[in-house]
């Protein structure tokens, strides 16, 4: 999923960095507490409250971190799965979640059967969040 259009990379980056200020543009993301020393840098690890039809804690560690270019995410929490935040040169935002290509469910047939519709739904929910990430940093301060 990518963004129509967002802005200059150093104020995109800027925003896709702050992992804490994930909560002002993810619908899905309700709170985000940090449990490691670091809170911008590869080896971070925090936990994401997610609300919605899924209310649950997404426990979460950056597995990329490319100044200025892409983030990684690997979700290891009840639902599994990789993200990634990549930085075109037109200042543009590309997210591979875990939503669209690896999502699973720790658990039995139950919790595996269940798998199917929210990574469906998170295609949706990512949408929305771009767009208004790319309204954040097109709006005049």
């Amino acid at each position: 999923m990518t963004t129509d259009g967002a802005g200059p990379i150093p104020d995109v980056w800027r925003r896709v960095s702050d992992i804490w200020s994930h909560t002002g543009w993810m619908q899905d993301a309700a709170a985000i507490r940090f449990t490691f020393a670091t809170t911008a840098d590869l080896g971070t690890t925090f936990d994401c409250d997610k609300r919605g039809p899924l209310s649950l804690t997404d426990r979460m560690v950056v597995t990329e971190w490319q100044e200025g270019k892409a983030i990684g995410i690997r979700h290891r929490g009840l639902v599994t799965g990789t993200g990634r935040f990549t930085l075109t040169e037109l200042g543009r935002v590309t997210q591979d979640s875990c939503g669209m290509k690896h999502c699973g469910f720790r658990g039995g047939s139950v919790a595996r059967s269940w798998a199917s519709l929210p990574c469906a739904c998170l295609r949706r929910v990512s949408r929305g969040n771009l767009a208004r990430l790319r309204d954040l940093i097109e709006r005049p301060h």
